[in-house]
C-alpha cells in the first residue's frame, strides 16, 4: 500500500460503499479529523469540505454545542426501547421539527437515515390508501434522475439507472421525466423553461388511472442526481395535479432541508407543500444518524381512526433506533444552532457569491452546463467517448489533491459547501476547480 500516513490498520475487511474498492485500497484517501469547514487528512493536510460531508454537515464540523449535548445524553440515558415506550427528548424534538414547517405538516415519525425516511413515507402512503378503503391505489411514481436513497423502495422510485440496473427487478414504479433540459443550460437559480413537464403526470394517470396511483415522490431540488433545479412553477403545478387526482405528494428534503436553498426548507423556496416530507442529514448536522418523516395530520388521523382495538399499533412499522436518545440530543442542539445563528439567512447571503464564482467557470473546456440553487451547484462534464465516468473522477481526485473535496457522480461535479463558509472559501474552491479542469484531457 502506498504511504498514506495511515498504516496502522489493515484496509482489507471494510467494504467501502459507493466506491471502487479496487482502486481505493491501492491509493486510500483517509480522513482523520475535521475542523469548521475543513477535513484533516492522514498526512496532515487541510481540505476544504465543498460538499458538507455528503450534504449533511452544513453548520460546520465538530460543533462543540452538539458534542456537549451528546455527551450529557450518554451520561443520562444511552438507549430506551423505541416500541411501546418513549423518552422526553423524542417528543421535544418532534415539536421543534413540526414548528419549523407549515401546517398541517405536524406529525413526526423518526428514522435513522434519508433512505429509511423514504421507505417509511412510501409505506405510509400505501397503508393510508388501504385504510381509506382504496387498496388499489398502490402505484408509486418517481422521477428520472431522482435519488431517494439506497434501500429497496427508494431505489425503485429513484431514477438513476446506474443505481437500479445492477439489482434487476425492483418494486414496480413509474417515472416522470427529468426537468434537466438543454435549453436551460447555464441558468442561474430556477431555470425558466420546463413547467409543462409536470403535466407528464397526466400521461401516467391516463395509462394507469388515478385510482391506482398512491403517491408521487420528488426531491424539490435533486442533489445526488446532479443538482437538477426545478423550473419556475414546476412544483406548484405538480402539487395542483396531485390534489386534482387525489394522489399523495411526497417531498424528499433530505438535502434541501435546513437552509441549503437559502430558506429553511425547499417548500419555502419553491412554494409548494407536500403531504409527506422526508428529512435527515442536517437534522443532526451529520453527527448521529437520524431522519424523519413529517406527515399531514389528516394522514396521521386516518391511522388513529382505524377500526382496531386500542392496544394494537395503528402502523406496524418502525426501527430499533427510531428517536434514539443520543440522536435526539444531537438534533435538538443542531436546531438550536440553526435558529440561533440564522443559518438559512447566512446561506442566502452567500448564495450570490457562490453563484458568481461557479458561473465564472463558464467557457472552461469540458463544462457543458452549470446549475445552482442556494448553496448547491453542479458542473456538467462532457464525457469521454466510451468512458463517461472518467473525467469527473479525475477532476474530483485532483481537487482532493489540491485541497478541495467535491463529489463526482455520473457526468457531474457537485458542490454543496458548508452554510457557514466564508466568501473566500467559495471563490478559492472554484478557482481550484478552474485550474484542475483546465488540466484534464
Amino acid at each position: 500500500m502506498p504511504d498514506s500516513g495511515y498504516t496502522s490498520v489493515s484496509l482489507d475487511a471494510f467494504w467501502v460503499p459507493y466506491t471502487s474498492n479496487r482502486l481505493f485500497k491501492r491509493d486510500p484517501r483517509i480522513i482523520v479529523g475535521a475542523d469548521g469547514c475543513h477535513y484533516i487528512t492522514a498526512d496532515g493536510r487541510r481540505v476544504y469540505d465543498a460538499l458538507s460531508g455528503l450534504w449533511c454537515c452544513g453548520f460546520g464540523h465538530n460543533r462543540p454545542e452538539i458534542a456537549a449535548a451528546v455527551s450529557r445524553q450518554l451520561e443520562t440515558l444511552d438507549y430506551s426501547p423505541a416500541f411501546q415506550f418513549a423518552h422526553p427528548q423524542a417528543f421535544e424534538l418532534a415539536e421543534r421539527v413540526a414548528g419549523l414547517l407549515p401546517n398541517p405538516l405536524d406529525r413526526v415519525f423518526f428514522t435513522n437515515s434519508g433512505s429509511e425516511s423514504v421507505e417509511t413515507a412510501l409505506k405510509i402512503a400505501k397503508a393510508y390508501w388501504r385504510l381509506r378503503g382504496r387498496p388499489e391505489k398502490s402505484l408509486l411514481v418517481g422521477r428520472v434522475r431522482g435519488y431517494h436513497g439506497a434501500n429497496f423502495g427508494g431505489t425503485s422510485v429513484g431514477g438513476i439507472e446506474t443505481n437500479r440496473t445492477p439489482f434487476g427487478d425492483l418494486a414496480v414504479a413509474e417515472h416522470l421525466p427529468t426537468t434537466l433540459l438543454p435549453e436551460n443550460a447555464f441558468s442561474r437559480g430556477l431555470p425558466p423553461k420546463g413547467i409543462e413537464l409536470a403535466d407528464e403526470l397526466e400521461s401516467i394517470v391516463e395509462r394507469h388511472g388515478a385510482n391506482r396511483i398512491a403517491a408521487v415522490i420528488v426531491e424539490p431540488m435533486s442533489g445526488s442526481g446532479g443538482v437538477v433545479v426545478p423550473p419556475a412553477g414546476y412544483l406548484k403545478r405538480l402539487r395542483e395535479l396531485c390534489t386534482a387526482h387525489d394522489i399523495l405528494l411526497i417531498f424528499d428534503e433530505v438535502i434541501t432541508g435546513f437552509g441549503r436553498t437559502g430558506k429553511p426548507f425547499g417548500i419555502d423556496t419553491f412554494g409548494a407543500v407536500p403531504d409527506l416530507l422526508c428529512i435527515a442529514k442536517a437534522l443532526t448536522n451529520g453527527t448521529v444518524p437520524m431522519g424523519a418523516v413529517i406527515a399531514d395530520r389528516a394522514i396521521y388521523q386516518a391511522f388513529l381512526d382505524s377500526n382496531l382495538p386500542d392496544y394494537v399499533p395503528e402502523l406496524t412499522h418502525g426501527y430499533t433506533y427510531s428517536g434514539h436518545p443520543v440522536a435526539c440530543a444531537a438534533a435538538l442542539a443542531a436546531i438550536d444552532i440553526f435558529e440561533r445563528d440564522g443559518i438559512a439567512d447566512r446561506a442566502a447571503e452567500l448564495a450570490p457569491v457562490f453563484e458568481d464564482a461557479l458561473h465564472a467557470l463558464r467557457g472552461t473546456k469540458h463544462i457543458t452546463d452549470i446549475r445552482n440553487c442556494g448553496l448547491a451547484g453542479a458542473l456538467q462534464i462532457d464525457p469521454l467517448p466510451d468512458e463517461p465516468l472518467r473525467r469527473p473522477f479525475e477532476i474530483g481526485i485532483k481537487c482532493w489533491q489540491r485541497g478541495v473535496y467535491v463529489r463526482w457522480a455520473g457526468d457531474t461535479i457537485q458542490l454543496g459547501p458548508p452554510l457557514v463558509s466564508r466568501p473566500a472559501d467559495l471563490e478559492d474552491a472554484c478557482n481550484i476547480l478552474l485550474d484542475v479542469i483546465s488540466t484534464v484531457e
